[in-house]
């Protein structure tokens, strides 16, 4: 057994070492007016070649209250390393920032990427969204409720949304019927005591206004909540003849849904590039 630990965290270290060797990143990049306020920088992920590639902002999760885009290293490097020009950003967080400014922070870092990614070898007009858990709920809000993209200025092109495992499609059904335990009294942190301010933050309530692509990923093991929201947004999408793919990953759970990633080799990978590369 302690044989085979160490022959995959050699692996796992080796994959490290040839990923570092391709990949260039850019860290700590300012996308907001104050300069050096950490909440409002991003990291860029880039193969070395400087060519016109896809790119894809990943919005992590942390219940809206932890989190940062650090974490992710590996994610922007295994995406990097597939050819793709990756972004992970920090926004901020409960209980300074409530969800409409971090929904707000997560518009201005896409405008930036528009701006900014062709000094990065990206292509402006093929920007993608992703988004774990509640980075899931961010991306999905910023796509469908057009004021967030608008009022930063943002002039360009969502080419497709990608969903694993979105906490807080619906923050209304959530949390009318959510158990009242300390998820719940950190969840009301970041949507208020307000069932008006609960709706008016639920994606599932914008789904009109969309038109791009979108891939859902949910585990078989995850939150209840999770699986009805993903699979009602999937058909209601469909429903408006919107392209949407929906996968059950079977036997994972909530943080096993990203953290499977890790691994370059991981499944969700091909279905995250074949999804990109259609549309």
């Amino acid at each position: 057994m302690k044989t085979r630990l160490l022959l995959m965290l050699l692996a796992f270290t080796s994959s490290i070492v040839t990923l570092s060797a391709k990949v260039k990143v850019a860290k700590d990049i300012d996308y907001g007016a104050d300069k050096g306020k950490i909440s409002n920088q991003l990291n860029v992920y880039y193969p070395a070649s400087l060519e016109k590639k896809d790119v894809l902002i990943f919005i992590h999760g942390g219940s809206w209250s932890s989190g940062k885009k650090e974490t992710y290293w590996w994610l922007g490097r295994n995406l990097a390393r597939k050819g793709l020009v990756a972004v992970t950003i920090n926004y901020g967080l409960a209980p300074d920032q409530q969800y409409g400014q971090m929904a707000t922070d997560c518009a201005n870092s896409v405008k930036w990427v528009y701006d900014h990614i062709a000094d990065y070898g990206g292509n402006p007009e093929r920007i993608f969204l992703m988004g774990h858990s509640a980075g899931g709920h961010l991306a999905a809000l910023i796509n469908a409720d057009p004021q967030y993209l608008k009022n930063a200025g943002f002039r360009g092109k969502i080419n497709g949304v990608i969903l694993n495992d979105a906490f807080g499609l619906d923050m209304n059904e959530y949390l009318s019927k959510a158990e009242h335990d300390n998820n719940y009294r950190n969840f009301i942190r970041t949507f208020t005591s307000s069932p008006e301010v609960w709706t008016k933050g639920s994606p599932l309530n914008y789904l009109d206004n969309i038109r791009n692509p979108h891939l859902i990923f949910y585990g078989e093991n995850t939150y209840p909540a999770i699986q009805i929201q993903s699979k009602r947004m999937y058909e209601q999408l469909m429903g408006q003849q919107v392209p949407c793919e929906l996968q059950l990953i079977r036997r994972k759970k909530h943080v096993g849904m990203i953290s499977q990633m890790i691994f370059g080799s991981n499944a969700l990978y091909k279905a995250i590039l074949d999804f990109i590369a259609g549309h």
